[in-house]
């Protein structure tokens, strides 16, 4: 009879992926490990790298990205704020010069 197929969830697949591309261990080694097939773990690091990450790796870096991304949004809107306060400042010195 033939042998039920087991499902992994996304999460044991980052993490088994993370093993692999972090630690630098071989795939073969990392599979045996974990009690999977060495085919089944080649193919998930192998997406993982087309994809451009390591699944966790990446979304740390979109948080990231997000955050920075807010922080310089306030930035600008800090320094907008200050030229139009340095120009005011401007303004009455050149009136009470006068």
């Amino acid at each position: 009879m033939a042998e039920k197929r087991r499902k992994f969830d996304a999460e044991f697949r980052e993490g088994a992926v993370r093993i692999v591309t972090e630690t630098g261990k071989p795939v073969g080694q990392v599979a045996k490990d974990l009690g999977i097939n060495e085919t089944r773990l080649a193919s998930w690091v192998s997406r993982a790298r087309r994809v451009g990450g390591a699944g966790a790796g990446q979304a740390v870096e979109s948080e990231e990205l997000v955050r920075l991304r807010r922080e310089n949004a306030q930035l600008r809107k800090d320094n907008k704020e200050l030229v139009m306060e340095r120009d005011v400042l401007k303004r009455c010195m050149v009136i009470w010069v006068k």
